[in-house]
């Protein structure tokens, strides 16, 4: 694979970002790969190259790059408590701070550059995300949709809220096929609003699956988390990997 970092120029500043592709010539179906809430870091760019090596330019932002360049905030032994939380401390307010609005005006940025590549093939994109990114996938693609081709969201909280902008009112606007990997427990996405959601995606006549990967919490694709669960990584990797050739046609 050939890895970099790379600026992405944005209407609000410069997100730095991991990108990906195969070495040998050619041009690639393009893929925006939003990360968690613990950031860019190894496990990410594991995930960017892995992902790039089915035959994707695959492009991964800091989200946070408002609030400095990654790390933005050194990630610790998040097995230890007291370190979790001090850092969860320190990076929910960032989250909260990244508001929809924000996130629509990013995906415009992050699009237009994937478009831009040379590696990159005419059409539409695919995006995927985890936790934080599972919800930014889906608002990418409410925005754009004649922009995106597919999407797929991973472990994502907070899909269903009391919210105005909440994510489940907009996905009426979503036109590419979608794929929903819900962990079993996860108090940030109970089975009442995963049924919530499913609802809002039946009445807007979405193209999608949503599954519960059994046996797993919040988080179950990161390696560098207690929540890693090995099988529901490569279920995900299944199921995304299925979802991006049958709509995007790599290589």
């Amino acid at each position: 694979m050939h890895f970099r970092t790379v600026d992405i120029p944005t209407p609000d500043g410069t997100a730095d970002a991991y990108a990906a592709c195969p070495r040998e010539d050619g041009r690639y179906p393009g893929v925006l790969l939003y990360m968690d809430i613990i950031g860019l870091r190894p496990v990410i760019k594991a995930m960017v190259t892995e992902l790039a090596s089915h035959g994707y330019y695959v492009l991964a932002p800091n989200v946070f790059y408002r609030h400095g360049r990654a790390p933005v905030v050194e990630v610790p032994d998040l097995s230890r408590t007291e370190e979790r939380e001090a850092f969860l401390g320190q990076v929910f307010p960032m989250m909260e701070s990244h508001t929809a609005e924000k996130a629509v005006r990013d995906a415009g940025a992050y699009l237009d550059f994937l478009a831009r590549q040379p590696q990159v093939r005419d059409g539409k994109a695919g995006v995927t995300g985890y936790c934080l990114g599972g919800m930014l996938a889906l608002r990418t693609a409410a925005a754009h949709p004649e922009r995106v081709g597919a999407v797929g969201s991973f472990h994502a909280g907070h899909l269903v809220t009391d919210a105005p902008d909440s994510p489940h009112r907009v996905v009426g606007q979503i036109t590419a096929r979608l794929h929903l990997g819900h962990a079993e427990n996860d108090a940030s996405m109970t089975p009442d609003e995963v049924a919530t959601l499913n609802k809002a995606l039946n009445e807007a006549g979405v193209d999608y699956t949503s599954e519960i990967y059994p046996g797993t919490a919040h988080g179950f694709t990161m390696a560098d988390t207690a929540a890693f669960n090995p099988a529901a990584l490569e279920r995900h990797w299944d199921r995304l990997l299925s979802l991006l050739s049958g709509t995007l046609s790599a290589r």
